[in-house]
């Protein structure tokens, strides 16, 4: 079975036993979350397919929280020719990494 589930305004494609890394949510490592935003739900064939307009109602993901953390360092230059203006900024990005227990 897969689902289509929306979390931190991104859409993910997920199975049972799945790890993803998505948008940072709140939670220690080892505690279970719910994502009820479930759009699709279907069988491995696609024969049992329930489609939701644009949610289903009563559906849910549930999924355990391996680890917090953050992403790869982005550097982010500006710089502008002969006036002497350079700036380097950098970036990393929190992320969640969980894994899929169940679809329901």
């Amino acid at each position: 079975m897969f689902a289509v589930i929306q979390t931190g305004g991104k859409q993910y494609i997920v199975k049972q036993g799945d790890k993803l890394e998505i948008e940072k949510i709140e939670g220690e490592p080892t505690s279970e979350v719910t994502f009820d935003q479930v759009f699709l739900k279907s069988d491995e064939e696609g024969n049992d397919v329930t489609l939701g307009m644009p949610a289903i109602a009563g559906a849910s993901v549930k999924a355990t929280i391996l680890e917090q953390g953050r992403g790869d360092k982005i550097d982010i230059i500006k710089y502008k020719p002969k006036v002497r203006y350079r700036r380097k900024n950098g970036h990393r990005q929190p992320f969640t990494k969980v894994q899929i227990t169940s679809i329901a």
